[in-house]
């Protein structure tokens, strides 16, 4: 039977609203995503895992508009049937900037700015049919 399943464990929780799992030093307070153990910032050990704000700004974006190398990428790749997507940088009220997917195309529908909230979408079928989920970012009020 196909389930629905994350990407990458320990990216995200499959609560509502959906949350990013991050981690921040103890020592200079820095977030980091993905999470580590080590701070990138000021090196120190024993990061500790945080859940991220569901909501933010969009800081920054752009609409990739060809089919982006596989590997890494494992999205289609067919450049019959493949469909733009937006990215961009969401800043969060917790003080980090997380690039992301985003779930609107259209160049007129997105603004510097703009309030966006953290969403979970379906991203691959995997081998054994499970939905693979990614997170992405939308429109507040879309």
């Amino acid at each position: 039977m196909a389930r629905r399943l994350p990407i990458e464990q320990g990216l995200f929780t499959d609560t509502a609203p959906p949350q990013l799992i991050a981690s921040k030093c103890g020592s200079c307070g820095e977030f980091c995503f993905p999470r580590q153990t080590s701070c990138p910032a000021c090196t120190a050990d024993g990061c500790q895992e945080t859940l991220l704000s569901p909501r933010g700004v969009l800081w920054t974006w752009t609409i990739q508009r060809f089919p982006p190398t596989a590997p890494p990428y494992i999205g289609c790749v067919d450049r019959e049937t493949y469909v733009p997507f937006g990215v961009g940088y969401v800043e969060l009220p917790d003080g980090i900037r997380i690039e992301a997917r985003l779930t609107e195309n259209d160049p007129a529908k997105l603004e510097i700015g703009m309030e966006m909230e953290l969403v979970l979408e379906p991203f691959v079928t995997d081998g054994d049919g499970n939905e693979r989920m990614t997170f992405a970012f939308r429109p507040v009020g879309a």
